[in-house]
């Protein structure tokens, strides 16, 4: 009789990640990939330049990001961060 009998369990099934899970998962293998996240805010200047610089180069956020800070940089190590500075305040930019 126990041949007869069947057990009515379920196949083993994936539980599925919410949202802010997967975004999680996400943050932090990019973290191990020695990426970092940054965030802000631009000015309607700083979002012209944005939206020239990608239609012409066809850079992703990231690469924009990337870059900017790259040259904010050696504009700096190399003594023109004022320059550069006076640069956009002169060009309203």
């Amino acid at each position: 009789m126990k041949n007869a009998e069947q057990t009515n369990e379920l196949p083993n099934k994936k539980v599925a990640m919410s949202n802010a899970e997967k975004q999680k998962r996400y943050r932090e293998r990019q973290k191990d990939r020695g990426l970092q996240e940054m965030r802000g805010y631009m000015s309607p200047e700083a979002k012209n330049c944005y939206q020239l610089i990608s239609e012409q180069t066809n850079w992703s956020d990231s690469v924009i990001l990337s870059n900017a800070v790259r040259l904010t940089y050696a504009a700096y190590k190399n003594g023109q961060i004022g320059l550069l500075n006076s640069w956009l305040k002169n060009n309203k930019l």
